[in-house]
């Protein structure tokens, strides 16, 4: 057993102390807190340890809320009170801009925050069936493992959505499928909520007087997805569930299904897009590029603000959604909507249609670089980049800044993610002389 004191937080929200220069990464230990732990794994350069007791705890140490905290994989930071979170993530996002990109920002802004609690409307929930522990599992993956937890609530998940757990799992165990059932996605509108149930093998009659009763009795649409996401269909009740969020400020209604991407906090997404909107400032008449748009979450706010939109988009399901949005909400000759590989040799393309004098960015985790590189020489004015990975974000950075003639005029975080190590950002670019 080891007695160290905890320098920092690493990306994944373990402790970080350090025993004759060599990193220690303790799980569950906070920032100066002095703690005893036991070596788990060696490795010559740094090892992860188990926290074994707190000696001096942390003045930003709280008690979980969670029942499940520790064995539930689905939060890693539920001992660490919302501020120091926040505080966590900036620390992350700057330690990334600088080691990879070797960039600070000029101008750190506000993290962008909300509700702590049942924000979470989108999930994948597992689904075992495991005699030995009584019957059906459902819930998220242990915490490093591939079991899962054998949770009956959730204090991240919606309270309506949350008590279906245990539920579930009582239903589960009546299905002659239990053994043919790994997952069940959520999805949860401002108007309804849908559980997307993937089935190995389809359900038998007797099932399926099963999961429409359990649809009527909490209220929710059921899904059956047989194969592949286009094989997803509706179940019970038989017609499509108005799945839907409002952007109010912007006067928008964004219709999603239920597994096309949405940002899973949609009081923070709502935060985010206002956020956004004020930092790409588009003006009436400008032409504005808004790539990996996916349903349009940001395209039809810029269109709300007189601004010309392409949105660009690599699924042709989502391209057609956006473009369904747009006409629902009168903005069909503000803003269209393409389909385009942007991670191939497409990406050199994305440019064609320009120029624009303002670009979003909100890729996903692998970053914008096909397209940063591609970027035509002048670029626009302004880049604003929504990142869901601060090591890709710090990547891109680095070549707008060093190799396309851009200043990193900002950055904060996005705490879309409240409790877990995920770090989420929102970066400003300027062309020098702009």
């Amino acid at each position: 057993m080891d007695i160290l004191t905890v320098e920092s937080l690493d990306h994944e929200g373990r402790g970080v102390a350090r025993r004759e220069g060599k990193a220690i990464f303790i799980e569950g230990a906070l920032a100066g807190e002095t703690v005893a732990c036991t070596p788990r794994k060696r490795k010559p350069n740094w090892e992860v340890a188990a926290l074994d007791s707190v000696l001096r705890p942390s003045a930003a140490r709280v008690a979980p809320r969670c029942a499940f905290f520790g064995r539930c994989g689905g939060c890693a930071m539920q001992h660490l009170e919302a501020r120091a979170q926040l505080a966590a993530k900036q620390r992350v996002l700057e330690d990334c801009l600088w080691h990879i990109g070797r960039l600070r920002a000029e101008q750190v802004l506000p993290a962008i925050h909300g509700p702590a609690w049942g924000y979470r409307r989108r999930a994948r929930l597992s689904v075992r069936f495991v005699p030995k522990k009584g019957g059906a599992l459902v819930g998220f993956h242990e915490r490093h493992s591939s079991y899962v937890a054998d949770m009956t609530g959730c204090e991240v998940l919606p309270r309506e959505i949350a008590g279906l757990i245990a539920p579930l799992r009582s239903l589960v165990d009546l299905l002659s499928v239990r053994n043919r059932l790994p997952q069940v996605e959520i999805a949860v509108g401002d108007a309804a909520a849908v559980l997307v149930l993937r089935v190995l093998e389809p359900p038998g009659p007797q099932d399926e007087t099963l999961l429409r009763a359990f649809a009527d009795r909490h209220g929710v649409h059921l899904y059956l997805q047989p194969g592949g996401p286009e094989s997803v269909r509706p179940f019970h009740p038989e017609e499509p569930a108005a799945l839907y969020y409002d952007l109010p400020e912007f006067d928008l209604r964004i219709a999603f299904g239920p597994t096309e991407f949405t940002q899973v906090n949609h009081e923070v997404n709502r935060v985010l897009v206002r956020r956004a909107l004020d930092l790409l400032d588009p003006r009436p008449g400008e032409r504005v590029a808004d790539l990996f748009c996916g349903i349009g979450n940001f395209s039809l706010a810029i269109a709300r603000r007189g601004a010309s939109v392409v949105g660009v988009e690599g699924s042709r399901a989502l391209v057609a959604r956006a473009n369904a949005n747009a006409l629902a909400n009168g903005l069909g000759g503000a803003a269209r909507f393409v389909e385009m590989d942007l991670y191939g040799v497409e990406a050199r393309r994305v440019w064609a249609p320009g120029p624009f004098d303002r670009v979003l960015l909100d890729p996903p985790r692998d970053g914008a670089i096909e397209a940063v590189r591609a970027l035509p020489d002048p670029g626009p004015r302004r880049i604003v980049y929504v990142s869901c990975s601060p090591d890709t974000l710090a990547r891109d950075a680095s070549v707008l800044v060093k190799l396309r003639s851009y200043r990193l005029a900002a950055a904060g975080v996005i705490n879309m993610f409240p409790h877990t190590a995920h770090v989420e950002s929102i970066a400003v670019f300027d062309r020098h002389g702009s």
